[in-house]
């Protein structure tokens, strides 16, 4: 009774529309009152390509809470297209809510999906560019409580399209209920994307021909009447031999001048009776084809067209309804840009990152994709990872059909760990140290030189990362700092700047010491600036009641930091 009086007051003294739920907490969502998350790489799971210009995915194991967390970090306003299918909420053992199986007799049921997708869906929309699309999979459990999630989260006014997916073919057997056929798939922009047409087939063109040799090429007759009623557009149209052709109900569309106009460029024409005029559609202005919101299985595949994928990679199918890899290539393709990243936060058996190797194979592209997914049943590791293993190394079918690898692709992957949040001294530099991977997946630099100038640097205390187009140098020691603005005197690092990342016990980057360098170098102050991307997204901290008293750091002598390479020394 008090849980209802509680959720009655609050929707009297704030929301008076919209989708309302009592917010359930989550496990990992207490922890992170209290840690934050950071990503560590597992060396001896990547898989590196020998191609210069090979993208670089990123498998992500963890709770996709901590991981989009430290994503929101590293990828802020950069995601182009994110593609999910989460749990549906079908009360059939599909979703986990704090190591508990939700069933049908919860009556926090759905409450309970909400809060676990709120969560997400809020960090989701501060990733996506300004350009960027969210698709989302879901069936008819939570289809309409999704909705409004998402008009509120994203903006209904950022509501593409309802996609309805036809996700098998074969009739079910049952005779008690509905033979259910689809599924759909959401579809919101952030703010500023434009709807990309789809690619003409064939069949879409069966109705343009070119009966009177125009030189303008093939085209079909378009529709000249007015869909509403503008009484300013109702006027009679004389014809070459003074026929005069009476006006549409509504009148047309458009006016006697532009009629005029279309009919002196040969747009419109009149029939051989002259009782009617004729528009011109051209089929060479046209550069595709609307999207529609029914997408057939026999276009983009079926559940059993996963599950054939699957079988041809592990000889059996590890999940039981897996989207198949033409349904995600389609996604992609809302995005006419072949250089995008593709963020899939419940990636299951990998079909995204699958889906985006294989069309860059197919037209050259450098899309680069991010999976997150637990590990619950080893499923990360045994699936996830090992079905992009062997679609970049290569593998054989189990009717022995050898299929190439997609070699010209890299993955690394990383596990999810966690720092104190408090504010430290110890904290804040461990912070820093763990945080090297989170840089290098922010600025997607990987390749670490032991060098920097003419030193050779102690990883501890400093590490460089150059692939030729891109610099970066990470500084744990702020002892360091002289001598390093010294040393870039003498350095030339081309168009792009070096990015320095320098631990500061607050937000000072140590300006003054590089002034004589500023044209060189863009500097960030650590960690306050993850602290800050940070703050937009974790849960508020509990009150302590008691602090600890923080023990003294001994910093490094300056001169045991770097050692001159000509004098054979190492740092």
């Amino acid at each position: 009774m008090d849980e209802r009086s509680s959720l009655i007051g609050l929707l009297r003294e704030h929301k008076k529309y919209g989708l309302v739920w009592e917010e359930k907490p989550e496990d990992v969502e207490e922890r992170l009152r209290d840690e934050l998350p950071v990503l560590r790489e597992v060396k001896d799971k990547a898989i590196l390509s020998d191609e210069p210009e090979a993208p670089n995915h990123i498998l992500i194991e963890g709770d996709n809470l901590e991981a989009l967390t430290a994503l929101s970090y590293t990828h802020e306003g950069k995601i182009d297209v994110i593609y999910i299918d989460p749990p549906y909420n079908t009360g059939n053992k599909d979703f986990v809510y704090n190591d508990s199986f939700v069933d049908t007799e919860d009556s926090y049921r759905h409450s309970k999906w909400l809060s676990f997708m709120n969560k997400r869906l809020k960090i989701a929309k501060k990733l996506l560019s300004d350009k960027g699309v969210i698709f989302i999979s879901i069936d008819d459990n939570e289809q309409a409580q999704l909705k409004l999630l998402c008009d509120e989260v994203f903006g209904g006014q950022n509501f593409v399209a309802n996609v309805i997916w036809q996700h098998s073919i074969q009739p079910k057997g049952y005779l008690d209920t509905f033979s259910v056929h689809h599924n759909y798939i959401l579809m919101y922009k952030r703010s500023l994307y434009t709807l990309v047409p789809q690619e003409r087939k064939e069949e879409d063109n069966k109705a343009y021909s070119n009966p009177d040799n125009d030189p303008n090429g093939p085209w079909r007759s378009g529709d000249v009447r007015n869909a509403l009623y503008r009484p300013n557009l109702i006027y009679d149209i004389i014809s070459p031999s003074g026929k005069v052709i009476k006006p549409c109900a509504n009148g047309w569309r458009w006016s006697k001048e532009t009629v005029a106009e279309k009919i002196k460029t040969g747009e419109i024409i009149f029939s051989k009776d002259e009782s009617r005029i004729i528009r011109k559609i051209y089929l060479k202005n046209l550069e595709g084809r609307a999207p529609e919101t029914i997408w057939f299985g026999k276009e983009v595949g079926t559940t059993r067209d996963g599950v054939g994928e699957l079988k041809n990679i592990y000889g059996y199918a590890p999940f039981e309804t897996p989207k198949p890899i033409n349904l995600i290539k389609r996604i992609q393709l809302f995005k006419k840009e072949k250089d995008i990243s593709i963020l899939d936060f419940f990636a299951g058996s990998g079909t995204t990152l699958h889906a985006t190797m294989q069309l860059n194979a197919e037209d050259g592209g450098q899309r680069q994709c991010i999976l997150v997914t637990n590990n619950e049943n080893n499923i990360c590791e045994e699936v996830t990872y090992e079905r992009n293993k062997r679609v970049i190394n290569g593998y054989t079918t189990p009717k022995g059909v050898k299929v190439e690898g997609l070699k010209a692709n890299t993955l690394r992957y990383y596990r999810t760990d966690y720092i104190s949040r408090d504010r430290t001294q110890k904290n804040m530099r461990d912070l820093v140290a763990a945080a090297t991977d989170l840089l290098c997946i922010k600025e997607d630099l990987y390749e670490e030189q032991k060098k920097f100038g003419r030193f050779k640097l102690k990883p501890q205390l400093a590490r460089y990362f150059d692939n030729g187009k891109k610099h970066m140098l990470i500084v744990y020691r702020e002892e360091l700092i002289d001598e390093i603005a010294e040393e870039i005197k003498n350095l030339d690092f081309g168009k792009m700047r070096l990015k320095i990342y320098v631990f500061s016990p607050g937000r000072y980057a140590f300006n003054d010491n590089f002034r004589e360098v500023e044209d060189k170098v863009e500097l960030v102050a650590l960690p306050a600036a993850i602290y800050d991307a940070y703050q937009k997204v974790l849960p508020k901290r509990r009150e302590k009641l008691f602090e600890t008293e923080e023990k003294k750091e001994t910093s490094p002598a300056s001169q045991d930091l770097f050692a001159n390479e000509e004098e054979g020394g190492e740092a």
